[in-house]
């Protein structure tokens, strides 16, 4: 009997499985030191326990999306070890900040199942919670993935796919305990601008730009301990490429999107995302953002402002996003809808 795993394929997943993944981890201020070394990630909360302490925290918590590295990291040698492509996300709330000593273990449902025309994959739908040491869920998002066929014979699931929110409700927002605004220090976060100078509508251009490097995407994607083999092994695509990781491109968008958006210090509300293109090392990922709603909340001096996060290869072609067709053109990395936290 083998001792060694090929992986979970597409005929393997049962509507209602409850899948615990491998490897609790413990963070450290190490994931934070070389998640700001991957990316040009400043936001003045992760930065500084100072700046987190005026503003009501304890101290810096972890960055949000590295958070969600490490919960996102574990599920992938059961969820996505052999899938074609990671394609979308919905109805994500970081519910409690992650600070260094918090253990992190990840926890997922299938909650759908379609498998395609050609029969040879399917879309797996799981929704993932990630606790502390607490069991407190820290995270919890509805991600769906495209997974190969390993037995081409395998009967077909019955197919669901699971009702999801377009948006999550700014009700439904979990903004940290004791978190305030009102003596905010615009001048240390490095911008201006509140909620109220943005309108809906409004579109920034964050006009900088990152190449991709071959090798900064490895250590990403080893750091956080994401298997996924397209991204390691560049025989499993026809092309030769390792396919880059979509959470180095949302990480580096995030990160990009500073230049404009600095005082959107926490992600709070994943409402949608797509991984609308490939992204290959070479390619320089540039960025934009939409305000799509701003909404207010009971922390002193907070609001939330929705924003779509878009990443491009490129020049972004002002602003483009979808043809005619209603596809995203093929300058287009990520689309990416969510929820920030933002003085008022």
């Amino acid at each position: 009997m083998s001792k060694t795993n090929s992986g979970r394929f597409f005929e393997d997943y049962r509507i209602g499985e409850v899948i615990t993944h491998a490897v609790p981890r413990t963070i450290s201020g190490g994931e934070r030191a070389l998640y700001h070394a991957l990316y040009p990630a400043r936001h003045a909360l992760y930065s500084s326990d100072t700046f987190a302490q005026e503003c009501g925290l304890d101290a810096a918590p972890i960055d949000d999306l590295a958070a969600f590295h490490v919960v996102f990291g574990k599920t992938v040698p059961d969820v996505s070890l052999n899938a074609v492509a990671n394609l979308g996300y919905g109805e994500g709330r970081w519910l409690k900040p992650v600070w260094p000593g918090d253990t992190l273990r990840s926890e997922s449902t299938v909650i759908g199942l379609k498998q395609n025309s050609n029969g040879k994959s399917g879309v797996v739908y799981v929704r993932t919670k990630g606790y502390n040491q607490n069991d407190e869920v820290v995270l919890d998002y509805v991600r769906w993935v495209m997974v190969r066929k390993n037995r081409m014979e395998a009967e077909a699931p019955e197919t669901l796919i699971p009702e999801l929110k377009k948006v999550v409700p700014a009700e439904d927002l979990v903004i940290p305990e004791g978190l305030d605004f009102s003596r905010y220090e615009f001048k240390l976060a490095g911008e201006r601008h509140r909620m109220g100078d943005y309108a809906v509508g409004e579109k920034i251009d964050h006009v900088d730009g990152v190449t991709i490097e071959e090798a900064e995407h490895m250590l990403a994607t080893r750091l956080w301990q994401n298997t996924a083999k397209v991204h390691f092994d560049a025989t499993n695509r026809e092309d030769g490429k390792r396919l880059i990781y979509g959470g180095h491109v949302i990480s580096m968008a995030r990160a990009l999107s500073f230049n404009g958006l600095a005082n959107a210090q926490m992600i709070v509300g994943l409402n949608a995302g797509a991984h609308a293109n490939p992204c290959f090392a070479g390619d320089t990922v540039r960025a934009w953002s939409e305000v799509l709603d701003t909404a207010d909340t009971d922390a002193p001096g907070v609001g939330a402002v929705r924003l779509r996060l878009v990443a491009t290869k490129g020049d972004h072609q002002g602003f483009a996003l979808k043809g005619e067709d209603g596809k995203y053109l093929s300058h287009v990395l990520l689309d990416l809808d969510y929820w920030a936290l933002m003085p008022t």
